[in-house]
């Protein structure tokens, strides 16, 4: 019914992901689809029901296909349809970085760049829920203050322009220090991060649009104890593929959206007739490629 394009797709149709699929390939990590039948020893699921990819690489930028139904995971009929197509890969990524790292407590802080990407309003949005502060930060734009007034709305405590944050003292007073710095940036925004992460705390990247190094003093190591990680969704949900946690984590975000505690972000709808305008993208907004 919809599948979105994410920048992994992308990456991995240029021959530069850390997967490589075997050729030839259909592109597509994400989509919502519907039950056309089943075989008759099929009980997870029901011709008719919505589902969603169980694992990656299924290939999912087709109008049908016929799969083995333990790579399906249902999802309710009155889930929104961004909400199903989009459920596997960014509320998934934001979950887990805000669960395994640091064990987190209400009052905590939790500190992220890119903060207008789609995973960064979905982690403030969670960080609101959990009762978490969220501060982000994020390139200055013309508009930065509309900007700036809907990511508090979701649920950031403050936002910040890279030049602004670079002079912060708000979390000499204001805020506690970040047990969690969030990164998928790189270069001088996530060494800005790093300045600013408290001792002891943990610094999780995730990705490196600006396609620069991030540069770490021993220091960071040494005399503030800080934890360098690295989080990479596709390899956590090989790992965890069939596991309880896995299955306890989609429930619960399927949830948060039937309860209103998160919305997607801004969706742009593409006939799959015109695929090449998705792979241009749309600002701000996730292009997702529909069949019907």
């Amino acid at each position: 019914l919809a599948s979105p394009v994410n920048p992994a797709d992308l990456i991995t149709i240029t021959g530069n992901y850390a997967i490589k699929p075997l050729l030839p390939s259909v592109p597509g990590n994400e989509c919502v689809a519907r039950v056309e039948g089943v075989g008759s020893a099929v009980k997870n699921v029901s011709p008719g029901d919505l589902v969603v990819p169980f694992r990656s690489g299924l290939g999912t930028w087709r109008s049908a296909g016929v799969f083995a139904a333990a790579d399906w995971f249902p999802v309710p009929g009155d889930l929104g349809t961004v909400e199903a197509a989009t459920l596997t890969v960014n509320p998934t990524t934001a979950y887990r970085m805000l669960k395994d790292f640091v064990q987190l407590k209400p009052g905590d802080t939790v500190l992220q760049n890119a903060a207008n990407s789609a995973v960064g309003q979905l982690v403030a949005q969670m960080c609101r829920k959990f009762d978490v502060n969220c501060v982000g930060v994020v390139r200055s734009r013309p508009d930065i203050d509309v900007l700036k007034a809907s990511l508090k709305h979701q649920g950031a405590k403050e936002i910040f322009t890279e030049e602004e944050f670079a002079v912060t003292d708000i979390f000499k007073d204001a805020l506690p220090a970040p047990k969690l710095a969030l990164n998928c940036v790189g270069g001088e925004s996530a060494e800005n991060l790093l300045n600013h992460v408290a001792h002891g705390g943990t610094f999780v990247t995730y990705g490196c649009i600006s396609k620069k190094p991030t540069a770490i003093p021993a220091s960071v190591f040494i005399y503030r104890d800080i934890k360098c990680c690295g989080f990479w969704r596709t390899n956590w949900t090989r790992e965890n593929h069939g596991s309880p946690e896995r299955m306890k984590m989609l429930q619960e975000i399927v949830t948060m959206y039937q309860a209103g505690e998160l919305q997607v972000p801004e969706a742009h709808f593409v006939p799959i007739e015109d695929f090449q305008d998705a792979f241009k993208g749309v600002q701000g907004k996730k292009c997702i490629l529909t069949y019907e």
